[in-house]
């Protein structure tokens, strides 16, 4: 019997192919046209649910006509909505949440679910981990912005700056604590020098510009390399 995880990492995979790799980019502007008098709709919610059938074998049709049904609707509601980031990321997690739960409604059992739980909950280590990136996103960009504020309040371009900053402080802090702790140094070095003749290569940019995003981004790099740094070694004490 195939491993029970086999069967969600298909469907998963399924769902990436029809809706990024598959679907035509006139199919997208046909639905946000027309919406749910859009045949390519349709179309692509048939191709999705047929490629999950076909990739698990042929087997649990059941799921193939949940996703048929669900991917249909959540797309079609989702062409009245402006071309968000938001909208896009809650409509890939209803799409990827359905996947899921078709999974879960095939091989999950109370007993299944409880033995999984208890693993992820008695796992300090992965509890560790949780912790620092959690703290390595809004956290520490609330940190960051009250130590940086009196550079900020001196620009004219002040809301705008801090708006960009904070998407990419926290992308650049999530990598360097992924970076350090699986010990990939060579990486992180790299990563640092990337970030500074991005942020530095500007010749006429005024000086004050400078000093708050060199000091903006020395703490936002000192905060992750410290925080996978106190991660490791309360893994290696436990």
């Amino acid at each position: 019997m195939p491993p029970p995880y086999l069967l969600l990492v298909k469907l998963v995979i399924a769902h990436l192919l029809t809706d990024f790799v598959l679907q035509p980019r006139k199919w997208v502007e046909q639905r946000n046209k027309l919406h749910f008098k859009s045949g390519h709709l349709y179309l692509h919610g048939f191709c999705t649910a047929a490629l999950a059938w076909i990739i698990t074998g042929f087997q649990h049709p059941w799921i193939a006509l949940v996703i048929l049904l669900t991917h249909t609707l959540i797309d079609g509601i989702k062409s009245y909505l402006p071309s968000k980031a938001i909208y896009f990321l809650i409509d890939q997690a209803l799409h990827i949440g359905i996947i899921w739960l078709c999974w879960f409604g095939s091989f999950g059992t109370p007993a299944f679910l409880q033995t999984n739980w208890q693993l992820l909950n008695n796992n300090l280590h992965g509890w560790y981990v949780i912790a620092g990136f959690i703290f390595l996103t809004t956290p520490s960009g609330i940190f960051i912005g009250q130590f940086t504020q009196q550079w900020r309040e001196g620009l004219a371009d002040s809301a705008s700056l801090a708006n960009a900053g904070k998407w990419i402080g926290i992308l650049e802090r999530v990598l360097i604590l992924v970076l350090v702790l699986n010990e990939q140094y060579e990486g992180f070095a790299l990563l640092v020098a990337a970030k500074s003749l991005i942020r530095f290569n500007e010749k006429d940019r005024p000086e004050l510009k400078t000093e708050y995003l060199l000091i903006g981004t020395l703490i936002s790099i000192s905060l992750a390399f410290f925080t996978a740094l106190i991660i490791k070694a309360a893994i290696a004490a436990t």
